[in-house]
């Protein structure tokens, strides 16, 4: 019965997936007059930009590479092709809200308000939240197994998977603070990052749920599962960087390996009864509903809330259940292997 309603359930994530889909606003035509225009005039309405300077004759964004503004300027504030984009939309938004239609996609990405020029403020916010939640639930688990728990004689943890732990929190920390810039500032080189380290730490997540589900403890053979998903990890995130950007291909890569490493740490949970299998449950259950979420990509409420940024918004309570999890599992297998050496 269980194994019919998982299958049920990919069957409607499958579905689901036929309706992701980027409306693109940046081919409407009053859109593209109005970017036209300010790419020559350096002017939406009556707002003008300072970076849209052609007293020289030149247009700094067609221009040779030596009249563009340096990367770390563009780091800094907004150039003039993204503020001609960005005041644009706006302006188009205005005008289709007046007429009653609801919000669009211009180039993949919604239509958010910014904030003091960061792009995604609410989603910057969570992310940086859940930085600090991982961070925490890291130094916690560093002090339970190297403070408060026993050590072997061979003066070691007697817990084999903190190691994988340790790699697991370096990976998650490093993927939310590449979330929160290129939530701040979205340019090809932030988004290829913040998708590269989470596909990264997605990957490495499933190789940790598969280790620990079947209590892998020889190294060649943790060896030996790891090489074909790092394989096809590092390929999919050079595949991302070097030939294709493709985003509907990628949120389905990380949802399959998300939803196979949730599959294999329920089961896992049930058949061992472990003490704190409802705390695997509930992170479960809150990540299948955030990815449900996720997928439904609605437009950001009052142009700062959209799917996204609730999906970062349910990962922090799941993130110190996840993390309260770990400990106890360490706690326990710690106890059970006491136990054996006596």
């Amino acid at each position: 019965m269980e194994i019919c309603r998982l299958l049920l359930f990919f069957a409607a994530i499958s579905s689901i997936f036929r309706l992701i889909h980027a409306t693109s606003g940046e081919d409407d035509p009053i859109y593209q007059a109005c970017v036209g225009h300010c790419k020559k005039t350096g002017c939406v309405g009556g707002k003008c930009f300072q970076h849209c300077d052609f007293s020289s004759g030149e247009n700094p964004i067609d221009g040779p590479w030596y009249l563009q503004e340096p990367l770390y300027q563009r780091w800094k504030q907004w150039d003039c092709l993204s503020d001609c984009r960005y005041h644009c939309m706006i302006a188009r938004e205005e005008g289709r809200q007046k007429l009653g239609l609801q919000p669009i996609k211009y180039h993949r990405k919604w239509p958010f308000q910014r904030v003091y020029g960061i792009q995604e403020p609410v989603a910057v916010a969570f992310s940086v939240l859940n930085l600090a939640i991982q961070f925490h639930g890291w130094i916690s688990f560093f002090i339970l197994v190297n403070y408060n728990l026993p050590f072997s004689p061979k003066k070691k943890p007697y817990y084999e998977y903190t190691g994988l732990w340790h790699i697991y929190a370096i990976l998650s920390m490093n993927s939310w603070i590449w979330s929160a810039v290129s939530h701040s500032r979205d340019v090809e080189l932030t988004e290829k990052l913040d998708y590269s380290s989470v596909v990264a730490f997605i990957g490495y997540s499933l190789l940790v749920a598969i280790l620990r589900a079947f209590n892998v403890r020889d190294e060649a053979s943790r060896v030996m599962i790891a090489a074909p998903i790092v394989a096809f990890v590092t390929t999919h995130i050079l595949y991302l960087n070097f030939y294709q950007l493709d985003y509907g291909l990628n949120i389905k890569v990380c949802i399959a390996m998300t939803m196979l490493q949730f599959i294999l740490w329920v089961v896992w949970a049930g058949f061992t009864r472990h003490p704190s299998r409802w705390k695997l449950w509930l992170v479960a259950a809150g990540g299948i509903l955030s990815t449900i979420i996720k997928i439904y990509d609605f437009p950001p409420y009052m142009g700062y809330v959209d799917a996204d940024a609730l999906w970062h918004a349910m990962s922090i309570p799941l993130t110190y259940l996840w993390w309260s999890f770990v400990r106890d599992d360490s706690e326990f297998g710690t106890t059970t292997l006491i136990k054996k050496a006596k």
